[in-house]
């Protein structure tokens, strides 16, 4: 279902928190957002303290105050469910709701997050109190969203109390039906492990040496769908009582300890916080994540709930953003589908562990740049409504895999020095950085729409997923994926045979065994020249490290082959013709021009193309209404004036920033953004 927004603008603003504040700077509050255009604002993150004073008492008073001088001067807002912060009278009450660590020992209160989310009393409570706020709120009219808890399992996404052992275990019979299932499934007989009673099988606590990786792979399967419970049980509650109230969560990107991919089912839309490290040049990771966000609903437009204009508390060290790179990342959103600009937070705290946290007004008030900064921003969003419900259409996707994941970086492997992270950036980065845009599905999604498909470090591999990319190559697509893949199934047992054993076909090749690397270790390769055309795709020769697959040949052509070592003149990488389309496998880990060269070679056959050719250190993206109108997102992340030559195909351009009409050329200062549109539908 695609939400019509009750506010009919791109979002903008950010997390208030009245509650820290005297009613008289609540009225300061509301002159200076009405003066930055702010048009909604979170609000009642943490606020469960005073929602709810005692286990029986309410006090919503001083909510309905600020709500009610919110939308006397126009102003929405995003509703949260202050469950991430359960007060202090529910710690001294019940302390068996607190989390527990591997050694066994009980947090405490006094931070954020305190709470097991299979504790029977805070999931009671928190239902209680959001059932509470839904029937008290339900026919405001600020009420535009809700926005359930905080960063689910941002500090606590592992919790080893005996709560959590009971539901475990309900978990794994429901997951397997029978014990012998489980003993079959998680290889038990190794190590003496086999389980009789269901009562027998323990979490994952501290353990003499290494634990069984299924029965870890499967916990971390299982805290995933524990903390998505609090939140399909709250809102479950938000949809019984306003149904036509979008409901979100904030996510956090590529956060590692949730399975986006199941919790984005059960959202309306998503949102997640964006945090990249200032200084830190372009932000890629940053870039990616907002593809992952916007991939997660199909290409449907997300939020972003929180940035900072600033700084942020919880670095070792907190640099600033320079003058206009809050502008800048912040278009970047929007150039990666947002629908929505919001801020941690609002006005900076006085007191507590985020008062040197950025914010849209600082300590030293509204006489400051980065005030200053946000009300330029918020004055230009409202010249960009129409880019509303717009879309960014890829033709390359990556498969991502959360389990995959979790069953890569477990301990006893290899090599502890391939992070999957690492590996999707090695070739989202080549993608990024020749403006291709990209999505990120599941291994099993509908692969229909794209051309290309990477696939890397695809250790975990089910059948359908194999059954899958094997029919996307068949009927003529582009797939790449890389070495440790297709190495185990769901429940990390080796497929037998040769790897990867059951992508052998589509690939063309059968791996007999691999070499990892040590630190500081490289090899070389040589390129192998199966003919002219293909001569160009790897260079004469180049240096790889981390590892080394020994493959075998099953109608699969080479590409590169090692130069040296006991493997040399095995291949290295290969491409394979399967149906009507190919495969190539690269059985290292190329320095990144040859990755990048490598990519380019296959978009070129794809027939994938660049949104635009434009200098180094230019962004371009292209989102496009269901009418047929394409917006131009131009960011310059460089220090230097860039000229961009446009396409005359599109016909003349309207920046709508500025208004100017652009034709043939458009210059964009260092740091400086466009946003143009097509003058005529396409």
């Amino acid at each position: 279902m695609e939400w019509k927004y009750k506010v009919p603008h791109i979002l903008f603003g950010g997390d208030y928190n009245p509650e820290q504040w005297s009613e008289e700077v609540w009225k300061e509050d509301v002159r200076l957002m009405k003066q930055a255009g702010v048009n909604i604002v979170t609000l009642g993150v943490f606020s469960w303290a005073l929602l709810q004073p005692g286990p029986d008492r309410y006090d919503f008073n001083w909510m309905d105050r600020i709500i009610d001088l919110l939308w006397k001067h126009g102003i929405y807002v995003n509703l949260a469910t202050p469950t991430a912060s359960p007060p202090a009278w529910m710690a001294v009450r019940y302390p068996e709701m607190l989390p527990m660590d591997e050694n066994g020992v009980r947090y405490s209160h006094g931070s954020r997050q305190h709470y097991c989310p299979n504790s029977r009393v805070y999931r009671e409570y928190s239902e209680r109190l959001v059932r509470r706020l839904a029937e008290h709120y339900k026919d405001h009219p600020a009420l535009a969203m809700w926005h359930v808890h905080n960063e689910y399992g941002c500090h606590i996404s592992r919790c080893f109390c005996p709560n959590c052992e009971a539901a475990f275990r309900k978990w794994l019979r429901q997951r397997y039906g029978h014990i012998d299932v489980l003993n079959e499934r998680w290889g038990t007989a190794f190590w003496g492990q086999t389980y009789y009673d269901w009562d027998e099988i323990p979490l994952p606590r501290n353990t003499p040496t290494y634990a069984n990786p299924a029965l870890q792979l499967d916990y971390a399967r299982f805290m995933s769908d524990s903390l998505l419970a609090c939140y399909l049980a709250e809102r479950r509650i938000l949809k019984q009582i306003t149904p036509d109230v979008p409901v979100t969560t904030n996510l956090m990107g590529f956060f590692k300890p949730l399975d986006y991919f199941a919790w984005a089912e059960h959202m309306d839309l998503v949102s997640w916080d964006s945090y990249p490290e200032p200084t830190a040049g372009v932000p890629i990771l940053a870039a990616m994540s907002h593809d992952l966000m916007r991939s997660l609903k199909k290409g449907q437009p997300f939020i972003l709930m929180e940035q900072t204009p600033s700084q942020v508390n919880w670095r070792p060290q907190n640099p600033l953003k320079r003058p206009g790179i809050m502008r800048l990342w912040s278009y970047q959103t929007l150039a990666h589908g947002s629908d929505g600009i919001l801020f941690f937070q609002w006005r900076a705290s006085r007191a507590g562990a985020e008062k040197f946290h950025g914010a849209m007004v600082p300590h030293a008030g509204e006489k400051t740049r980065v005030y200053r900064e946000v009300a330029q921003l918020g004055a230009e969003l409202k010249r960009l409504d129409e880019v509303l419900g717009s879309r960014i259409i890829a033709e390359v996707a990556i498969a991502f895999d959360w389990s995959n994941w979790w069953a890569l970086e477990l301990d006893s492997k290899p090599s502890r020095d391939i992070r999957y992270l690492d590996e999707l950036l090695r070739y989202y980065r080549p993608l990024f950085e020749r403006n291709i845009a990209v999505d990120f599905v599941p291994p099993t999604a509908d692969l229909s729409r794209y051309k290309l498909v990477l696939a890397p470090s695809l250790y975990m591999l089910t059948e359908d997923a194999a059954a899958n990319l094997a029919a996307f190559v068949r009927r003529g697509g582009y797939l790449l994926t890389t070495f440790f893949s297709g190495i185990v199934d769901e429940n990390d047992r080796v497929y037998l045979g040769g790897y990867p054993a059951l992508l052998k076909d589509v690939l063309g090749i059968w791996v007999e065994e691999f070499d990892p690397f040590l630190p500081g270790q490289r090899v070389t390769c040589r390129r192998t020249v199966v003919s002219p055309k293909q001569s160009a795709i790897v260079p004469e020769r180049f240096t790889a490290d981390l590892w080394a697959d020994i493959i075998h040949l099953e109608g699969a052509q080479v590409l590169a082959e090692f130069a040296e070592d006991f493997y040399a003149g095995y291949p290295a990488i290969t491409v394979h013709r399967y149906g009507r389309g190919q495969a190539v496998y690269v059985g290292t880990r190329p320095e990144d021009p040859v990755i990048a060269g490598l990519l380019k070679a296959l978009t070129e056959t794809a027939g994938v193309k660049p949104v635009l050719e434009v200098p180094s250190g230019v962004e371009a993206t292209c989102r496009r209404t269901q009418a047929g109108r394409s917006y131009w997102f131009l960011l310059n992340h460089t220090e230097q004036t860039q000229r961009i030559s446009l396409p005359r195909a599109h016909g003349v351009y309207r920046n709508l920033l500025t208004n100017e009409v652009v034709t043939d050329e458009l210059v964009l200062a260092p740091r400086d953004v466009a946003v143009l549109r097509t003058e005529t539908a396409e």
